[in-house]
């Protein structure tokens, strides 16, 4: 798999916190529960969902398309995003992963605490 790498922030695109860093951003991770509730959709119809223009509702699914997370299909003269299951199960796995690591880390300090 060829793996991009994202000069802006000079890591590669296959990396999770390019991932992290694009739902950083409120309008970005509006667009993804978006897809997640209602399923793939064209730009005029997530547009519709938020008070900012086409154009950077585009420069926002494409910063999203770079690091994986989503990708789109041409359907006549329009093109329709959905999320990249594949990179969404990477990344729940990743999220699973710190969020052991937190409970282990509580765990010993509540032990800790208690001794």
């Amino acid at each position: 798999m060829h793996k991009r790498r994202n000069v802006r922030f000079g890591h590669d695109a296959g990396d999770p916190a390019y991932v992290f860093a694009a739902l950083g951003d409120a309008t970005r991770l509006g667009l993804v529960s978006r897809l997640c509730d209602r399923g793939p959709a064209s730009i005029t119809t997530l547009a519709a969902d938020f008070a900012i223009s086409r154009q950077a509702i585009t420069k926002h699914l494409r910063m999203m398309q770079n690091c994986g997370l989503l990708h789109s299909s041409r359907h006549g003269r329009e093109r329709i995003w959905q999320l990249n299951e594949k990179r969404v199960q990477e990344v729940r796995h990743y999220l699973e992963l710190i969020s052991r690591e937190w409970d282990n880390a509580l765990e010993r300090l509540r032990s800790f605490v208690e001794q």
